[in-house]
């Protein structure tokens, strides 16, 4: 099939790789160059770094707006058996998508978590089931019918990091798999329960917060659901701390939490620290500020602390 490629993150890549190992690319569009890093060097997109190593010979196409006239009509120009849309960051518009049969690939179990951010609301919301699910182009966000769902279990020690590898990983074959079947004519549509719809909206670097007044259970999803970005960050001391993995401990019974309000460290050494309801939680891996990501147990090496705080770091008091 001959194919137009929509996409500009990560995730999409995989996909891109399989479809131009497959199938024919028309031609790639992404979003322009922008500033990245915290040096906010202009960038290209995950996708126009791709085709400049992979695929030079593909037309690529930076749109501010894929539905301004002259991008529209040079992507239609291609009359293309598919578009593929997968993490693009653009709603495509009725003049672009008239008479063109078109896919979306989105990261959950559709009409679970529509939104910007499906991964990790998944896992904030404590969901032990997630997928993905190809759909067609609505002009309702994510509203789709369903072409197709592939799906895996979350365990508790998966952050939202290595849920969105995985479900990148697994996007390749579900999207193979609605295009023979389309080629085929053996499509079957199935519309959403609107009845069943979830939101996932973009996340914000706001949100980097954990509230230890919760229970052990429900700071394990925030810090994993917010790993890698924007990150569940406390203070250690004077300094900024990025929380990456924890687990949650059997209740150690409430004389270990006497005196010691939520966010006490009640075992500096190994990271154990006192929450909500008599709740336990062990952090295990944390990233402190201006350096990589370690273990707990690493970071304390050398460290003599009995006990300290880590601030309960509420939305108004979430770091940047």
């Amino acid at each position: 099939m001959k194919i137009v490629f929509l996409g500009s993150g990560e995730f999409g890549l995989p996909t891109l790789q399989r479809l131009a190992d497959e199938h024919r690319l028309a031609a790639i569009v992404t979003q322009p160059d922008r500033p990245a890093g915290r040096g906010r060097v202009i960038s290209p997109t995950p996708v126009a770094a791709w085709r400049e190593r992979n695929a030079p010979g593909v037309e690529l196409i930076r749109a501010s707006s894929v539905n301004e006239p002259s991008v529209t009509e040079r992507v239609r120009s291609f009359r293309a058996d598919a578009l593929v849309v997968i993490a693009f960051g653009q709603k495509l518009g009725p003049d672009l998508l008239t008479d063109q049969f078109a896919i979306n690939l989105h990261a959950s179990l559709l009409p679970r978590w529509r939104g910007a951010a499906p991964i990790n609301h998944a896992v904030l919301a404590g969901d032990t089931e997630t997928g993905n699910s190809v759909i067609t182009i609505a002009q309702r966000m994510d509203a789709g019918d369903i072409l197709g769902r592939s799906r895996r279990p979350i365990s508790p020690e998966q952050t939202a990091g290595d849920l969105h590898d995985l479900l990148s990983a697994d996007g390749p074959s579900l999207v193979m798999d609605v295009l023979r079947a389309a080629e085929s004519g053996r499509l079957t549509p199935e519309p959403q329960n609107e009845m069943s719809v979830t939101l996932a909206p973009k996340l914000s670097r706001g949100d980097g917060w954990v509230d230890f007044r919760e229970t052990a259970e429900h700071c394990r999803r925030r810090i994993h659901g917010l790993n890698p970005w924007p990150a569940a960050t406390v203070r250690f001391g004077d300094e900024p701390m990025k929380l990456l993995r924890a687990k949650v401990l059997a209740p150690h019974g409430q004389e270990a939490h006497a005196g010691h309000g939520p966010g006490t460290l009640l075992d500096a050494a190994e990271g154990i620290v006192a929450c909500g309801g008599g709740t336990t939680l062990q952090i295990t891996q944390v990233q402190p500020a201006g350096r990589r990501a370690m273990e707990w147990r690493e970071m304390m090496r050398g460290r003599r602390i009995e006990r300290d705080v880590l601030l309960m770091g509420g939305k108004e008091q979430s770091t940047p």
